[in-house]
């Protein structure tokens, strides 16, 4: 049997991110995959990287999301330097664009709502916003500039960070399904994956949506009750050189640059299982999104669909923290934002498993939540 400090069950963004930050800590780490490693919802993302929140339950989460921002200057730095090869990151700032009647009066409300969180942004005209992307069309008729906000290229962050994990020794390992945990009394000793034993002093769930149903273990189950809601996006290539300069997003669609000039457009929200087809809808209604913000792309060639599956919870809130287990850990149900918390999430977990000072207030994200409420439930009268 052998013997790791950490056992990981889950390869994608939040996986090797945690298992690349306890590796700079000299830990023993391993990664274990149900299929190949990053190719869920990490490869589907768009890569964003925005604190802001998207609706109301997204508030408790903003400043930990901001401190991911803050940090991902620093973490893709270090992924790139021990991969030697590029996450694709820019700060170039993100556009939020407005177009009803009342469009300053929302930009303004989301202004306020923004600066109370400590998000820097700034009220700018419909023209100003064409002249920043040179794209934006006729139907907007206000906007916000977000000058701190970036984005990453996913497929070529989360291949950078597999890489830049095995660089520090840690083993990754592809179509190794977790069945059971092992145990001696109150305390997780580790895992079986692929009818092997893996002795591990701690073990970490980051299995995305599937982390629900990662391990036969119903007590995990109730603490770590993810979903699959999918994603559909679209990729074009705008003709005649026509490039966006950076994130442009409205409350119905986001349209993301990449480096050789395809632009990516996103997305769709949908409670449809695990099932990942792409649907006429879906597509359409992202289309018809993106030529609002931008008509000059209504000529772009459509160059590649694809959909994923975010790992939601309940609250639509992270899982983080401790489990009833001594030993597990649960870094789940990061739905829309895993690319955006990875870095702090790694972080966060490096100071959890070493024991040192942890600088984040998680509590609100812990796994004991979903437990509490299955009690209270339970005692509330019918």
């Amino acid at each position: 049997m052998r013997t790791y400090d950490v056992a990981i069950i889950g390869g994608g963004v939040i996986g090797a991110s945690i298992a690349f930050e306890l590796a700079a800590e000299n830990l023993r780490a391993i990664v274990l995959d149900r299929q190949e490693p990053g190719r869920e919802a990490s490869w589907a993302a768009a890569g964003m990287l925005s604190p802001a929140p998207d609706s109301p339950r997204d508030l408790p989460l903003a400043p930990f999301a901001l401190k991911s921002l803050q940090l991902y200057p620093q973490f893709a730095a270090a992924i790139e330097e021990a991969s030697s090869k590029s996450t694709g990151y820019a700060r170039d700032g993100a556009l939020e664009v407005f177009f009803s009647a009342e469009a300053d009066r929302e930009r303004d409300a989301r202004l306020r709502e923004l600066r109370q969180l400590g998000i820097a942004a700034e009220a700018i005209s419909a023209d100003a916003a064409r002249e920043m992307t040179g794209a934006t069309g006729p139907a907007v008729r206000s906007a916000l500039f977000l000058p701190d906000e970036g984005s990453v290229e996913p497929r070529l962050l989360i291949d950078a960070l597999l890489t830049a994990a095995r660089s520090r020794s840690v083993e990754i390992r592809g179509g190794c399904e977790v069945s059971s945990l092992t145990r001696d009394g109150d305390r997780c000793t580790g895992v079986v994956a692929a009818n092997e034993k893996i002795a591990a002093e701690h073990v970490i769930l980051a299995a995305g949506c599937f982390s629900s149903q990662a391990v036969n273990e119903p007590s995990l189950s109730a603490q770590a009750p993810t979903r699959p809601v999918r994603g559909q996006m679209l990729a074009l290539r705008p003709k005649g050189g026509m490039g966006l300069q950076r994130v442009v997003r409205s409350e119905h669609a986001y349209l993301v640059p990449r480096k050789d000039g395809r632009i990516v457009a996103g997305s769709t929200l949908e409670e449809a299982g695990f099932e990942k087809q792409i649907t006429a809808a879906g597509i359409a209604k992202i289309l018809d999104a993106t030529l609002d913000m931008c008509p000059e792309l209504a000529g772009a060639q459509l160059i590649e669909t694809w959909a994923g599956l975010r790992p939601g919870t309940p609250d639509d809130l992270p899982i983080l923290g401790s489990t009833g287990l001594r030993g597990l850990w649960i870094a789940t149900g990061h739905y829309r934002n895993g690319i955006l918390l990875s870095a702090a999430t790694a972080k966060l977990f490096r100071e959890l498993i070493s024991g040192g000072n942890v600088s984040f207030g998680v509590r609100q994200f812990s796994p004991a939540r979903f437990a509490d409420r299955q009690v209270r439930a339970a005692q509330t009268p019918v």
